[in-house]
């Protein structure tokens, strides 16, 4: 399984960003599928998850309602749209792939994508 993460970039508080992630491999190699971040001095942390066969989603307590993440399983891609961005969502965003339960642990992931950068200033 390849990840590849696009749609990072420079935003002002309030503003708003569409990640993508690109997966090849069939959904069965990856079932679950999510995003992480990681802000500079910070360990990398779960943002939102998504249950690849019925759309289930998971969010941490810091994006909910704010962050929606989506997927296209004929396309193969899976999107995290972010709204109302604030100086704290600041981090490298990861995109991440499971080939077994649970998409919210790090140290649990079996799939990395390359980091992008979202910086949202005050």
């Amino acid at each position: 399984v390849q990840l590849q993460a696009c749609g990072g970039g420079l935003v002002q508080a309030g503003g708003f960003l569409r990640l993508s992630c690109a997966a090849s491999g069939g959904t069965f190699s990856r079932p679950r599928m999510g995003w992480f971040r990681q802000a500079p001095g910070k360990e990398r942390e779960f943002v939102a998850g998504i249950r690849l066969i019925d759309g289930t989603t998971y969010y941490s307590d810091s994006v909910k309602g704010r962050f929606t993440i989506s997927r296209d399983n004929a396309k193969n891609t899976v999107d995290l749209q972010m709204n109302s961005l604030k100086p704290e969502d600041t981090a490298v965003y990861y995109c991440a792939a499971n080939s077994g339960a649970g998409i919210t642990t790090a140290s649990t992931v079996d799939y990395w994508g390359q980091g992008t950068l979202v910086t949202v200033s005050s």
